[in-house]
């Protein structure tokens, strides 16, 4: 089969198209026929050499994937052969087919396409396990979402809204505002010539964020700290901006907690519940159309390199995916 390897670190013009052996399904695991694969930020860290698949996983980039189960382990009950699922994966999804463990599949919900759905596990599992399963964000708070054109972000503001939060929400341009908006966002901030810290403060009456969905790290999070209302939550999921110095006194003061988390490195059984809890709550609001997959652009697994090279310009809007077939 095909899949979209890196034969040394690099920018994304190391990104290889190689022929490697398929896969074949363990006792709990199934085989997916990959319709798209997802393009997370993580994709482009691998790729880089700053952050590889832990053991077991294949050596290659891709996080979530959709497409038709082919095959299934011997131990395997609730799935079956012509399945259309969607899943989150340690790695290897860049490829024509991946094996996966049974409790990390989900179903594409219904009325969402099937190449669509490829840019759903990643986001849900991501935003559900920080913002309200850890943070226990609740209806009537304030959510604070940095970069809320991501893929990342655009989920965050849809799930927030819909489970009653005042979402605000911060981008870099007046289109990027304008789309948050769209999703949800009750306030949206341009970080380019707006002080979110301020905005924070006045849209709550001097109360703060409850809970901050912080993807950029670095001197963000101090910032974060000080739209932080008493008792919040700070959830730190990247680290885009280097090294965070914070006043610990402040946190103190606020009573506040902050939260650094990955997905890919929890151990399964902790993945596993994250999927099964996105399915009760997530996939519900999908099927019932109040929340929906944001893509930005499909590109084919071989242009694997311009899908990395859009990301990194930082111009998209939602997800951007690789069609396998």
């Amino acid at each position: 089969m095909r899949a979209v390897t890196v034969p040394q670190p690099g920018d994304a013009h190391v990104l290889t198209i190689t022929e490697v052996p398929e896969p074949v399904a363990g006792d709990r695991e199934v085989l997916i026929r990959v319709a798209a694969a997802g393009v997370n930020g993580a994709d482009l860290s691998q790729r880089r050499g700053y952050y590889p698949s832990p053991a077991g996983a294949a050596p290659w980039p891709g996080l979530e994937v959709s497409g038709e189960i082919v095959s299934v382990g011997s131990s395997v009950t609730e799935w079956s052969e012509g399945d259309r699922v969607c899943a989150l994966l340690p790695g290897g999804g860049y490829a024509e087919f991946v094996t996966v463990d049974s409790g990390l599949v989900l179903p594409v919900p219904a009325g969402v396409d099937l190449v669509e759905a490829a840019g759903l596990p990643e986001v849900a599992a991501t935003v559900w396990s920080n913002v309200f399963m850890l943070a226990e964000l609740q209806r009537g708070e304030t959510l604070l979402v940095h970069g809320g054109s991501s893929g990342i972000g655009s989920m965050a503001i849809q799930l927030g809204a819909a489970f009653g939060a005042q979402v605000i929400a911060t981008a870099g341009s007046a289109e990027k505002t304008a789309f948050s908006r769209g999703l949800g966002a009750a306030i949206a901030v341009d970080y380019r010539d707006q002080d979110f810290v301020e905005i924070v403060r006045d849209a709550t009456d001097g109360h703060g964020a409850d809970v901050v969905l912080d993807i950029v790290g670095g001197d963000y999070i101090a910032r974060d700290l000080e739209a932080l209302a008493a008792g919040g939550r700070i959830m730190s999921i990247a680290s885009r901006r280097g090294e965070a110095t914070i006043d610990i006194g402040l946190l103190m003061r606020k009573r506040a907690r902050l939260w650094g988390t990955t997905l890919r490195a929890r151990p399964l059984a902790e993945r596993v519940a994250i999927i099964a809890s996105v399915r009760e709550h997530v996939w519900p609001l999908l099927e019932a159309g109040r929340v929906h997959p944001v893509i930005d652009s499909v590109f084919p697994l071989a242009d694997a390199a311009q899908a990395h090279l859009r990301m990194e310009s930082s111009v998209h809007l939602g997800k951007i995916l690789l069609q396998a077939r």
